[in-house]
């Protein structure tokens, strides 16, 4: 087995028309011990023969290996499989369609090593179908080191840290220690990742070098903004994304940033009730008042929420909105 100081894990299913772009950003990165590891989800658009190709035309491509999946197993399965399966020191994720700045290994690496980190987390672009910027979403230069810093951080503000799994630099030692496994769903499954994630990590950096260029395309799964219609069943997979993330926060009832995660929490499910009450969003079929107030609901107590550190306000009148509705 030949090792790698990286891996590039890419999950691939039926992006024919992203995939030469998105692998030749990858294969063009001037940072050298890169394995590029691919796992086929079973599309049969003729995504792989352009894979293959790449595999026996680059200078790289002997450094290209992919795995087929038994059967059509989703993303999560997909990206599991890469942490199983990944022969690197380190490893990186980025989306089929997506594209990586030609020195992004090479500055994520040096931060990585420079201090031991357990992750380095690089900033982005998110771009759109016309290639325009739509938004930059840009760190400042910071390490995060000691227990609970990085879950302070990501935790202090809806948003404080990038919410999709790729763009960071992991150890993979440290990662496959975690347990931590994506959940079995088609909708945030990464972002329950990263949140839970931070709450293992005592040594991590953030760069302001951007690194990722994330293609934002019209209909995607984690796109609310622009549509008309959409729906229930979409909306209740991301509920159930989120309740997944209450369940999990019920061992960490003691931790001291429990009130902002808790906080990002509520506001996930408000965001999710407002699109739907506010914004003229049509969904079919439509939710009842009741079935609204019941995605506001958590498993703690009022005596629980008094009790937590940070955003206490916010979160005692989010938590009664669960029972009074809006």
């Amino acid at each position: 087995m030949q090792h790698y100081e990286v891996t590039i894990g890419i999950p691939v299913y039926e992006v024919k028309p992203y995939i030469e772009k998105t692998l030749l950003s990858a294969l063009s990165q001037t940072f050298a011990s890169i394995e590029f590891l691919l796992v086929d989800d079973c599309g049969n658009d003729g995504t792989i023969d352009v894979v293959k190709s790449l595999q026996s035309s680059h200078p790289r491509g002997k450094d290209i290996r992919l795995l087929r999946q038994p059967h059509n197993m989703g993303v999560s399965a997909a990206r599991n499989r890469i942490i199983d399966e990944a022969h690197g020191t380190y490893l990186y994720f980025m989306d089929a369609d997506d594209i990586i700045t030609e020195d992004c290994i090479s500055v994520l690496h040096s931060k990585i090593i420079s201090d031991n980190f357990e992750i380095v987390y690089g900033s982005y672009d998110k771009i759109g179908v016309q290639g325009n910027l739509v938004e930059r979403f840009q760190y400042p230069d910071v390490s995060l080191v000691g227990e609970h810093r990085l879950a302070f951080y990501a935790y202090r503000k809806f948003g404080g840290i990038q919410a999709a799994v790729w763009n960071a630099l992991m150890r993979v030692d440290f990662l496959r220690a975690t347990g931590l496994k994506m959940i079995d769903s088609h909708f945030w499954e990464d972002f329950v990742f990263t949140f839970d994630l931070v709450t293992h990590v005592s040594r991590a950096a953030l760069v302001s070098n951007i690194t990722y260029l994330y293609v934002c395309r019209e209909n995607s799964l984690s796109n609310y903004q622009g549509r008309k219609e959409i729906s229930k069943q979409e909306i209740l997979n991301n509920i159930h994304t989120i309740d997944h993330l209450k369940q999990t926060s019920l061992s960490m009832r003691d931790k001291p940033y429990m009130g902002k995660r808790l906080n990002c929490i509520f506001k996930m499910d408000y965001f999710i009730v407002k699109n739907i009450k506010n914004r003229g969003l049509s969904v079919v079929p439509p939710f009842s008042r009741r079935e609204l107030r019941h995605v506001m609901r958590t498993p703690f107590s009022l005596f629980d929420i008094l009790r937590f550190r940070g955003c206490r306000f916010q979160n005692v009148l989010l938590y009664l909105m669960g029972f009074l509705g809006f």
